[in-house]
């Protein structure tokens, strides 16, 4: 049901939460809180470049479309290619590794390989409310060490909630010890959209949710009454909405689903072409430096595809996902603007990383993916594609071919460091702050600027030390300036590196290897967007010096982790 405030069974903690103690040494402004801006940040979780109607994609998304038409569109602007990595990015203003999570979740007992958020970080949260923010957030967390509980029987019982335990991850890694007054959501980060393991309201376990429950629905709810708890103060707010959407498994309300259900029946060709076109006509790409990709999986055409009926279906049911997920911001919206907050809420849209090419029927169940519902039945893994996605009973995923689509025009996906990995769609809403509604910038970001993005905003100082530990400086630069309208150019150079895929990028070039293939390829990024043109045996000294650069970034922020 859209719109329901759910209530909840917790499990109850005889546990305190550990207060947020800020040392002395850091300095705070006073300032009058009508001087900052709210702040909303809304991370969406494995969305396409393309996939949102403002970006040139075919689903419904007037909400998020909304937001561009009346702010500001990136069109150069970075994550770092997978979930938790990007989170760890995004909430610390440092390199992912240099925030203790190269990689994913597990700790490899080697520094950047924590698979928490370190002790040397502070978070979004702990500045904001040191410099009195109120601060609350919804959603998937997915930056702590996951606990598994007994042998894999005993986890998959506990998955398939017929067990319960009362903690997901350490408790001082929890939301609430770093820097949130208020959270709800999933603290790992796959879910059953219908009954999402791992849900937590503040630091207690959620029991049981309602019968109409849908994940989606309930961020987005519980976003909207932090909105108006928050608003009956004087205090400015920073809120944290990271969508799980539209991340596999794939599952939507069947009203939802309708919606497209003859919509993705002409093909992955005939939709990637006609997202295409839609972005050069709007401005979004100059189709002279970013021609089209070739699409994956070329030998396979969509005639003589033998899934066509379960594919169709798949993809509807993403845009149902993503549909779903903007009329929940909708909501947001229509919130602040009632409390009268809206004109002066800074609202920053992207994704954690470029669409999944996973198969994720393929993976089974086992750590984060259940066996079987709550009431006993069996969830089905279509390996073979003969069971339609969509309901709770089923685990499947776009896979490679409709991910390339999403990533349109763009090469590869999540995980990789090509741009259909690394590249997000960012809209940046500030009705009383971006005087150049529905423009684009061609401002070159990354996740990590939202920190001293944010202290520029907020009038907030970075601490030194904190909790008596001892912060490494943040990575990131702000974009501020561009919000207010003032196009800088700012020197810099971007790394990324998860699981062997890497790249390294100045002003002129790209260069980029691929997961399992250690191979540099060579790139002028700014004329080759889509990176079609590999001169990389034409350049062997630009070769051989962004390569040198790579491997100094590499030792200087804790990369390379021990071997396994």
């Amino acid at each position: 049901m859209k719109g329901r405030l759910y209530s909840f069974v917790p499990v109850v903690l005889a546990l305190t939460v550990v207060p947020a103690i800020v040392p002395g040494t850091r300095k705070v402004e006073s300032k009058k809180s009508e001087d900052r801006p709210n702040i909303v940040v809304i991370l969406a979780d494995d969305l396409g470049f393309s996939d949102v109607g403002c970006y040139g994609g075919e689903v419904k998304t007037p909400n998020i479309d909304y937001l561009a038409a009346n702010g500001l569109r990136f069109k150069r602007f970075y994550n770092t290619s997978r979930c938790c990595p990007t989170r760890a990015s995004l909430l610390t203003g440092l390199y992912n590794q240099q925030a203790g999570i190269g990689e994913m979740t597990t700790d490899q007992h080697s520094p950047g390989y924590r698979g928490a958020l370190t002790e040397n970080t502070v978070t979004l949260a702990e500045v904001l409310k040191s410099a009195g923010y109120q601060t609350g957030m919804s959603g998937k967390w997915h930056v702590s060490n996951t606990i598994e509980q007994g042998t894999p029987q005993e986890q998959l019982k506990w998955l398939n909630h017929q067990t319960s335990h009362p903690l997901f991850s350490p408790l001082e890694q929890y939301p609430l010890n770093r820097g949130f007054d208020k959270y709800f959501g999933n603290i790992w980060g796959v879910v059953d959209y219908f009954d999402p393991f791992s849900l937590v309201e503040g630091i207690k376990a959620v029991e049981a949710v309602p019968k109409d429950y849908y994940h989606t629905d309930a961020i987005n709810d519980k976003a909207v009454q932090y909105i108006k708890e928050f608003s009956k103060e004087e205090k400015p707010f920073f809120l944290y909405v990271a969508q799980t959407a539209p991340h596999w498994p794939l599952q939507a309300p069947e009203e939802e689903t309708k919606k497209y259900q003859n919509t993705y029946k002409v093909g992955w060709d005939a939709i990637r072409e006609s997202r295409y076109q839609r972005m050069v006509k709007m401005g979004l790409i100059d189709p002279k430096k970013a021609p089209l990709s070739p699409r994956i999986g070329e030998a396979l055409t969509w005639e003589n595809n033998p899934d066509r009926e379960w594919d169709a279906r798949a993809m509807a049911v993403h845009a149902a996902m993503i549909d779903r997920m903007d009329q929940g911001i909708g909501r947001i919206v229509a919130e602040l603007r009632r409390t009268g907050k809206l004109d002066n809420t800074l609202i920053l849209f992207m994704s954690d990383n470029g669409a999944s090419p996973e198969d994720c029927a393929a993976y089974g169940p086992g750590f984060d993916r259940p066996g079987e519902t709550r009431d006993g039945k069996k969830i089905i893994y279509p390996v073979k594609k003969r069971v339609l996605p969509g309901s709770q009973e089923v685990f499947a995923s776009i896979g490679p071919r409709w991910a390339n689509v999403a990533n349109t025009p763009y090469q590869y996906a999540k995980a990789q460091s090509y741009e259909g990995g690394i590249h997000t769609p960012m809209i940046a809403c500030w009705p009383k702050g971006i005087k150049q509604k529905g423009k684009f910038t061609d401002h070159w970001g990354h996740v990590m600027d939202l920190m001293p993005t944010f202290l520029d905003l907020a009038h907030a100082t970075y601490p030194k030390t904190y909790k008596g530990h001892d912060i490494t400086p943040f990575t990131g630069l702000s974009f501020a300036s561009t919000l207010k309208g003032q196009e800088e150019t700012k020197r810099r150079i971007l790394f990324n590196e998860h699981l062997g895929a890497r790249y390294i990028r100045d002003d002129v070039w790209k260069m980029v290897s691929l997961s399992g293939n250690p191979a540099w390829h060579l790139y002028r990024i700014n004329d080759d967007q889509t990176e079609m043109n590999d001169v990389a045996a034409d350049y062997p000294d630009v070769v051989a010096r962004l390569s040198a650069q790579w491997e100094q970034w590499a030792r200087n922020h804790q990369v390379f982790p021990k071997p396994k």
